[in-house]
């Protein structure tokens, strides 16, 4: 009985373990999350090269802290979901504040670079940006 109580908790720590290292559980989520952290997406840099998950932390763009919150507010008629798919796929569709300056920093064609699933992952990912 004690060998079983020991498996257990072993069993339970250990995924408490695997939680805390960051999977999300929903591989949708997980593949978006890698995808983002790609310093290099094709012959392009990769999301985290110019943008933060920090707030107030600017690289390059803007940081993406939030933006699953303030991305369904930013344009009347637009959903987080669509806003941030907008953006991906024309990246100088908008401007966040303080950056309405920087027209075609990003000139990267995304919908050509990114397959329609890593699209969706990486919308999955960032819908989590809470």
């Amino acid at each position: 009985m004690r060998k079983l109580h020991v498996s257990f908790v072993l069993v339970v720590v250990l995924g408490m373990l695997l939680a805390a290292c960051g999977g999300s559980g929903d591989p949708k989520v997980d593949a978006g999350k890698a995808l983002f952290n790609q310093s290099v997406i094709g012959a392009n840099a990769g999301c985290v090269t110019c943008h933060s998950l920090n707030k107030d932390e600017v690289i390059n763009g803007p940081s993406l802290f939030g933006i699953a919150t303030t991305a369904g507010t930013r344009i009347a008629g637009l959903d987080a979901e669509a806003y941030l798919r907008q953006s991906i796929e024309d990246t100088n569709a908008f401007y966040a504040p303080g950056f309405e300056d920087k027209m075609d920093v990003m000139p990267v064609d995304w919908k050509v670079v990114l397959t329609a699933e890593e699209e969706d992952n990486l919308v999955a990912f960032l819908l989590t940006l809470k």
